[in-house]
């Protein structure tokens, strides 16, 4: 990613927040969560366009430990989307949907945090998988794959630790102990059936995210070739 296309995320990452803080949470309503779990996403966003070959192994590995840490928090804000049924916006008497702006800003405030943190941090997925396999000298599509899914499952895991037992990252570094027991004791067979169905929205927004990419990368080379064939 380039400089300029890394600033353009961090400001609007910075003037949804803000957005977000004047708007919503300075006055406690029910999505006052918002902001924080926007904050949470963004910060495997910010950690990954720190991340390159170029580092030294120790600071290299440094920031990915952390990425991973915070990775989970981006695409958990997907489930933020629950928090839609508290609009209600069908007409008791009706049955049919009201055209209330006021409940489609609500809309628009939770869809904008969940697709921006989710898409970005595929992206930040894929830049620290090849980061990875580059610098230690196994990149190959299989590999990406391998790991990538691996990641993916991870975050899973992630996901269901944030929602149900409403452990934040933060936590690991405030009471590790406490943290790692219920870490232990928290598996089970419908745990398990939720990170499947965590696991498989994840890969289908990375397989959007790879094919959309390999499109236009194709729409590119097609347009170089007829701007060649024009000069010629």
């Amino acid at each position: 990613m380039s400089t300029l296309n890394k600033w353009i995320v961090r400001l609007s990452f910075y003037l949804f927040m803000l957005y977000i803080y004047i708007t919503v949470s300075s006055h406690n309503g029910i999505y006052s969560f918002l902001l924080l779990n926007t904050f949470l996403g963004y910060i495997p966003i910010e950690i990954a366009m720190h991340i390159d070959v170029q580092k030294k192994t120790p600071i290299l590995v440094i920031l990915i430990v952390l990425w991973l840490l915070f990775y989970p928090n981006a695409p958990y804000v997907i489930t933020d989307l629950f928090h839609l049924a508290m609009l209600d916006p069908y007409n008791s008497s009706t049955g049919l949907m009201e055209f209330n702006l006021h409940l489609w800003l609500k809309f628009t405030n939770l869809v904008t945090s969940a697709l921006g943190c989710s898409l970005m941090g595929f992206w930040s997925l894929e830049h620290v998988a090849d980061t990875i396999l580059i610098k230690f000298k196994l990149w190959s599509k299989t590999n990406k794959i391998l790991l990538v899914s691996a990641l993916i499952v991870f975050s899973s895991v992630g996901i269901y630790i944030g929602r149900f037992l409403r452990l934040h990252t933060a936590y690991l570094f405030i009471a590790p102990k406490e943290v790692v027991a219920e870490l232990i004791q928290m598996w089970n067979p419908r745990m398990l059936v939720f990170i499947g169905f965590m696991t498989i929205i994840q890969l289908i927004f990375c397989f959007s995210f790879d094919i959309t990419r390999s499109s236009l990368a194709n729409n590119q080379e097609l347009l170089e070739q007829n701007n060649k064939q024009k000069e010629q």
